[in-house]
């Protein structure tokens, strides 16, 4: 980092300046500092702006290879072990089972995000057509989930920034204005907890179509390399890290993993809303380590969860 000067008159204004290489191209980012600053002051705001700039340049830096590094042999043959003990098979789930997964995933995922439907309100709706006295909007996207799933289960395709767009549209299409959008130009997203504590902060809106398509790329590039659970969480964790939508991004990550699965013939996946703390926790962990085995090992727990429901159904 570097300071820069510059006359303005009889006045010296003074930047902390810095530039980030990605590939051929180059990121200049730029903090004022004030103007005609003694030295001391001047040394003051100097650490301010080199902790923000610090910050936005990790912002840019969310993926480069999503992975950052080549899984071994082992690590490989560790998660495909793993995929060969999911307790469940896709071609033996019946049109009913489809259905009661549906629901189960509609209500779940839906409820993660604040929906206060319960699992009876939304088997009714979404079974008997019966509406509860509660929110439209949630009412709304119970519909547009369980039209999601139906959907990615016929489309063809695997990943792109067009099936993106028309997961959220259908999802969101008679609840959000922008339904089917990304991010305009001055959205930006900062997630927070239930105490207001910051958790995430999405990718910069000016990196959003950029990002996607390297992840797509990535996609691309080892979708014959790594098994589907390796594509899956990779996907979905790092969409949730660059938050393309002003809204949905989990609603939308979450369909896209089951489309990974589905595609490579693994059964869909259920995050059950008990385990959402520790879900948040295996994407914070992705995040910031690019560690994936907690992510897998949630997604193992969560197979036989759902296993448990199916049976418990047919009894």
């Amino acid at each position: 980092m570097h300071l820069e000067k510059r006359k303005s008159g009889k006045k010296i204004k003074y930047y902390l300046a810095h530039s980030y290489r990605e590939g051929s191209k180059v990121h200049k980012f730029r903090k004022y500092l004030g103007t005609d600053l003694k030295s001391e002051k001047l040394k003051e705001r100097k650490i301010i702006a080199e902790k923000l700039i610090l910050e936005e340049i990790h912002k840019y830096k969310i993926i480069k290879d999503p992975l950052e590094f080549e899984l071994t042999k082992e690590e490989i043959n560790e998660i495909k072990k793993l995929e060969s003990e999911i307790p469940l098979k896709i071609s033996h789930l019946s049109e009913e089972d489809w259905k009661l997964f549906s629901e189960i995933f509609t209500y779940n995922t839906n409820a993660i995000e604040g929906s206060r439907l319960n699992q009876k309100e939304v088997r009714e709706i979404l079974e008997e057509d019966k509406w509860p006295d509660k929110s439209k909007e949630d009412i709304a996207e119970a519909y547009g989930v369980d039209e999601a799933i139906r959907f990615i289960r016929q489309t063809k395709e695997h990943f792109s920034v067009e099936l993106i767009k028309k997961i959220h549209k259908i999802v969101f299409k008679n609840s959000k204005s922008f339904a089917g959008k990304l991010r305009k130009k001055g959205e930006e997203v900062v997630v927070a907890n239930n105490l207001g504590q910051i958790v995430h902060e999405g990718a910069p809106q000016t990196r959003i179509n950029y990002l996607l398509k390297e992840l797509i790329n990535w996609h691309d590039k080892n979708k014959k390399k790594y098994p589907a659970l390796i594509l899956g969480a990779v996907v979905h964790n790092q969409f949730e890290n660059i938050h393309p939508f002003a809204d949905g991004n989990g609603r939308v990550g979450r369909i896209l993993l089951n489309n990974i699965l589905i595609k490579h013939k693994l059964p869909p996946i259920n995050i059950d809303l008990e385990n959402s703390s520790e879900y948040y926790k295996t994407l914070k962990e992705y995040e910031l380590n690019k560690n994936l085995m907690p992510t897998i090992k949630l997604y193992m727990k969560e197979y036989k969860k759902l296993k448990d429901k199916l049976e418990k159904n047919k009894k």
